[in-house]
């Protein structure tokens, strides 16, 4: 009987049809929680006004929504290593439509806060977990390019929030969190029923020893593709037992230290800007740059930067792009930092759009790939993690230096994503086309 091994397997399965399915759910809710984690910005003065709050109290409930993300990104990715991904994504996206729909008819701002708070442990518990996931369905050679693309879905919600927040502003209705947070409910109720439709990781099955339930899928794999079976003759080789799994073990420490790193300074920095950016620009904002107008061509900016990351991860490699689009994000804050006119500033706000979601792009697809099966969903979940606790660093920030001047804030995003640029060369390997093991 002849023996391949997953990473063969999923070579001669190709990137087709069966993963443009998966890329299409996937897809769907990852839309869906970049709208919950934007409304944070997009319903704040909304919100305010229902309760009688202040702007800052309001912020609230983008607090413990990004503390319910961290919670939810350090447990579920450890949780999806022992249990499997599929099952795990199957709760966390439940839990987001509920929460996030029960969100709407909150009849009090504590009751509003604590829903908020479930709502973002749901989705800090399924947007690592897609990730891990989505890359063990891929070939080496497909997979940064695919897992850009299915990180662009980021900026089709960021797209759908800001006109749902538009919509609400120039129909002037009362109490418009109310109908942001319906729109954002809706393809995560979508996406509960699609998530049925996903098999389990067939690398984390035969990490886990049921092989013969991973050949299943990849034969199933491989007839969607339209590409010839394995058949009985053939069997998939179980890989060897992997001996430390803790991502700071002593071969993954050092890479582990230097992409939480980066992470981290980019999640405060991007936090940052758009926890500011919707408010500023829907009031007074720079000369002709304002209202929720602006910030559809702001989210509308991103689109081109996942497109050069998707490039970039795959002709430059996953670490070169990293960095580079950690220096155009610094560029475009230093830009703001010394525009005079509204023209600079709105090109600016333009090139840190661009730039930044085109580094989450690049770390997207880097990060699952710099750990083994055993620790992928940890690794993730812990990159996630990092991601929160800068998203619930970055508006007490911005708060507290926003008082001695907004370009001072954005100067130091920008030494912050300059220091992200650092530490990505201090990262010790590259991935491109390397094997999932």
């Amino acid at each position: 009987m002849a023996a391949i091994t997953m990473d063969e397997a999923l070579d001669r399965a190709g990137a087709g049809t069966y993963q443009r399915r998966l890329m299409g759910i996937f897809g769907l809710v990852w839309a869906a929680d970049a709208m919950q984690v934007l409304a944070v910005g997009f319903t704040a003065a909304s919100i305010a006004a229902t309760f009688g709050l202040t702007v800052p109290q309001a912020l609230q409930t983008g607090t413990a929504f990004f503390f319910g993300m961290l919670l939810g990104a350090m447990g579920f990715g450890r949780l999806a290593d022992r249990i499997g991904r599929r099952r795990v994504l199957i709760v966390t996206v439940a839990c987001d439509a509920l929460f996030g729909t029960l969100s709407i008819f909150a009849p009090d701002f504590m009751i509003l806060v604590v829903l908020r708070f479930l709502t973002g442990a749901a989705v800090g518990g399924t947007l690592p977990v897609d990730y891990a996931m989505m890359a063990e369905f891929l070939p080496a050679k497909n997979r940064g390019r695919w897992l850009v693309l299915l990180e662009g879905f980021w900026a089709v919600g960021t797209l759908i929030v800001a006109l749902a927040a538009w919509g609400a502003s120039l129909a002037g209705v009362a109490d418009a969190w109310r109908y942001i947070f319906a729109v954002t409910a809706i393809p995560a109720v979508a996406g509960i029923g699609l998530r049925f439709l996903v098999p389990e990781s067939p690398l984390y099955l035969l990490r886990s020893g049921r092989s013969d339930e991973a050949k299943a899928i990849m034969e199933r794999m491989l007839v969607v593709n339209g590409r010839p079976r394995l058949g009985a003759e053939t069997s998939l080789v179980s890989p060897p037992p992997v001996k430390s799994t803790g991502i700071f073990s002593s071969g993954l420490r050092q890479r582990s230290i230097m992409i939480l790193t980066i992470w981290f300074l980019v999640s405060v920095s991007y936090y940052g800007v758009f926890t500011w950016m919707p408010a500023r620009l829907a009031g007074e904002g720079f000369g002709f740059v304002r209202g929720y107008g602006f910030l559809v061509l702001v989210a509308l900016a991103q689109l081109p930067g996942y497109a050069l990351a998707a490039y970039g991860v795959e002709k430059w490699g996953r670490k070169p792009t990293l960095i580079g689009f950690c220096l155009l994000s610094a560029l475009g804050c230093l830009l703001f930092v010394i525009a005079s006119n509204a023209s600079l500033i709105a090109t600016a706000l333009l090139l840190m759009s661009f730039a930044l979601l085109g580094t989450w792009g690049a770390l997207y697809a880097y990060t699952p790939e710099l750990y083994p099966t055993a620790s992928r969903a940890t690794g993730m979940g812990a990159a996630g993690a990092m991601a929160r606790l800068g998203g619930l660093l970055a508006p007490s920030l911005v708060g507290y230096v926003v008082v001695q001047g907004l370009g001072l804030t954005i100067g130091i995003f920008a030494g912050l994503l300059v220091l992200a640029a650092l530490a990505g060369i201090m990262i010790n390997t590259e991935t491109r086309q390397t094997s999932l093991t």
